[in-house]
């Protein structure tokens, strides 16, 4: 290989409930991107388990996201859909990676200080080390790009770190073993074969974080107790008109720029909300209802709303109450995914020097 294949890899944990803040944050920039280049979309199962979850409802929730998944228009014939736990190369690239990565970059990590909370001596030490295995989640197919949202750019860095450090520190063993691939983008931090590439990220589009409907300042949740504050990929077009009608907002009109919406969150988060299932900008948003109160504005997202993601919806309860169908695809796609990760665990157990007996 002489230099890098474009690849793409993203996933979605499956905890339930999906909503609005996945389907738009995640799963529909997908779509377009596997017509650009090999994409592999996972369903994270492993990370589902860093926290205390529901053992009997896992399959049930992996199924759901495989669903939104095919739903959403990503086609398992162009794209490999898989769940993580079904390809062992990520587990085991996990843990090397774990020799890698430093406990101070670890440390840093907002995300799990987030989860934690207050309670950190009792998180779980999969919950801490999640970065690493999201690392291994991407290289083990050497993925190039990944799209991703506000609250994953500092993983991708550390999974960045990650390939750098061990391109470093394994570099002669690397060129020795025949295993180097030229580095598409010399600089003295790096040799000049590489292994693993420096994925890119791919920043999504105009909502990259979706709010809660009840609280512009906080992310849409399944947590959250108020089933209002958040649109689930399974509601009704009533329940979608009836909590975009009661969506926090505030006495002011829109406006017509950009500016005018500082220190408005909850009207930022609607006007990005109608931006991403309109594919317009937030600015031509904003210039079509400059000065039109919410009472104007909220039943058209409303009907945008009800019209992009009903037949979601219709789709996916289809897809659901054929689980040999998903069973299928998930099997098919894990074949293949394990086609492409198990020659890189191979590579890496080389390079790192492991004693290969049988």
């Amino acid at each position: 290989m002489t230099s890098f294949q474009p690849r793409v890899f993203s996933g979605v944990q499956p905890t339930g409930n999906l909503h609005l803040g996945n389907y738009l944050g995640a799963i529909a920039n997908f779509v377009p991107l596997q017509d650009e280049m090999p994409a592999i979309y996972c369903v994270v199962d492993l990370h589902a388990i860093t926290a205390k979850h529901d053992a009997d409802g896992l399959a049930g929730v992996t199924r759901e996201v495989t669903a939104a998944y095919l739903a959403a228009g990503i086609d398992p014939a162009k794209a490999i859909i898989f769940n993580q736990s079904q390809v062992k190369e990520h587990a085991e690239l996990a843990w090397i990676f774990n020799c890698v990565a430093r406990m101070g970059w670890l440390n840093r990590m907002t995300q799990f200080k987030e989860k934690a909370g207050k309670n950190r001596e009792n998180a779980s030490v999969g919950l801490f080390a999640y970065p690493t295995l999201m690392a291994a989640d991407i290289l083990a197919y050497r993925a190039t790009h990944v799209p991703v949202g506000d609250d994953q750019k500092q993983h991708l860095e550390l999974t960045r770190d990650v390939a750098q450090k061990f391109n470093n520190d394994f570099a002669e063993r690397i060129v020795a073993l025949g295993l180097g691939v030229d580095n598409p983008n010399p600089n003295p931090e790096l040799p000049d074969q590489l292994y693993f590439p420096l994925t890119e990220p791919i920043i999504a589009g105009p909502a990259t974080r979706i709010m809660s409907l009840r609280d512009g300042t906080k992310k849409m949740s399944k947590s959250d107790p108020s089933d209002l504050s958040r649109i689930n990929l399974k509601d009704t077009a009533e329940d979608i008109a009836k909590k975009i009608r009661k969506a926090k907002t505030d006495p002011e009109p829109l406006p017509s720029e950009m500016e005018g919406l500082k220190d408005r969150p909850e009207a930022e988060n609607l006007v990005g909300i109608f931006a991403a299932l309109s594919g317009l900008s937030r600015d031509q948003v904003l210039a079509d209802f400059a000065g039109q109160p919410f009472s104007v504005f909220k039943p058209a997202l409303a009907d945008l709303a009800v019209e992009k993601l009903a037949p979601i919806t219709g789709e996916m309860n289809r897809l659901v109450a054929d689980p040999g169908h998903i069973d299928a695809v998930l099997r098919d796609g894990a074949e293949r995914a394990a086609a492409i990760a198990e020659p890189v665990l191979k590579d890496v157990r080389r390079i790192c020097g492991f004693l290969e007996c049988r």
